[in-house]
Parts: structure tokens; sequence; C-alpha cells
């Protein structure tokens, strides 16, 4: 008896990575709206990472999980936390989101090359799971609503129909031509 999880089928299992991809457009809306006085801001108090580092981070562990995970799949290029631009960083995370969701796809494909999900070089390697995504789209999560509030902090807050545009979720899963959502009741 294998000590792996059964995988869901169907359209669940074709969901999850376009859920990655929904997750990314968050991204996208945030960077699309931020004021550019915001983005290398020095955040209150004596360490923290500026907005610019918070993205730039988002993506290059994008890359790690890309390279440890995916090894045959094109790495995208590491981003500079210190020269990165906000159109660099929304470029690159749109193209870091489009390869974990190829990577997604190629794990919850039985045929696929992956068989386990590397988050990190020194943690243990996890088992193909619906538990990898979630990891992936809680990690963004968490600097994105980094990068909200310290926009906030610095006197730059993204305006509330931007908030609420990110939580239009059906609105955002069309807009992305995705189709997820297409067989729900």
């Amino acid at each position: 008896m294998s000590s792996t999880p059964a995988l869901p089928t169907s359209n669940f299992l074709h969901a999850l990575p376009e859920s990655y991809l929904l997750n990314d457009q968050m991204n996208q809306i945030i960077l699309e709206h931020l004021h550019p006085d915001a983005w290398r801001a020095k955040p209150p108090g004596r360490h923290g990472r500026t907005i610019a580092a918070i993205f730039t981070h988002m993506h290059n562990i994008r890359r790690k999980w890309i390279r440890l995970s995916a090894p045959h799949l094109r790495l995208p290029a590491q981003l500079d936390r210190a020269r990165c631009t906000q159109r660099q960083a929304k470029l690159a995370l749109a193209d870091s989101a489009l390869l974990c969701a190829d990577m997604l796809s190629e794990a919850f494909n039985s045929d696929g090359r992956i068989k386990q999900f590397h988050r990190d070089g020194w943690a243990k390697p996890w088992p193909i799971c619906p538990a990898m995504l979630a990891y992936m789209i809680t990690h963004d999560a968490h600097h994105r609503g980094q990068a909200c509030m310290l926009a906030h902090q610095l006197g730059f807050p993204l305006p509330s129909s931007v908030m609420s545009e990110m939580w239009a979720w059906e609105r955002l899963w069309k807009k992305c031509g995705l189709k997820g959502l297409q067989n729900t009741p």
C-alpha cells in the first residue's frame, strides 16, 4: 500500500494549475496599481524588505521550486531586488506563474516526470498532492499581504476598488481565460 494519498481526478486536477494562475493575477493587479514611489520606498523600522524586494523574492522562490522540482522546464531569469523595476517584476512573475502552472500540470498528470515537490534544498520533499499548491499560493498570499500593508504604511494605499478586484475571483477567472469554474454549480 502506498503512503502517497490518491489524487482526485478530472476537473479538480485541471483547476489546480489554473488556481495558481488566478493567484498570480492578484499579484499582477497590485503591480499594475501600485504607486511607483512605493516600489523602492524604505519600510518603517530598521529592517524589512522594500516592496521591490518582496516581489523579486516571490519570483526567485518560484525559480527555486521549478529548478528543484521540474529541472527539465525552462528556468526563468533571476531578478535582482536592487535593480528590478515594477514592470520587470510584473513580467517575470507572469512568466514564473506560467512555468509553475506547467509544473503543477505535470505533477498532477499521472504520466508526469515530476514525482516530488521540493520547496527548498534543505527541506524534505513532499509527495505530489494538492498541499503543494496550497503551499505555493500561501507563500504568494503572505507576501502579497506584506506588500499591500507596506504600501499603506508608506502612504500609498491601494484603492479599495483594487482590493475588491482581487476578491472578484469569478471575474478574474474569466478575465484570465481559465476554465476551472465552468463546470461548477
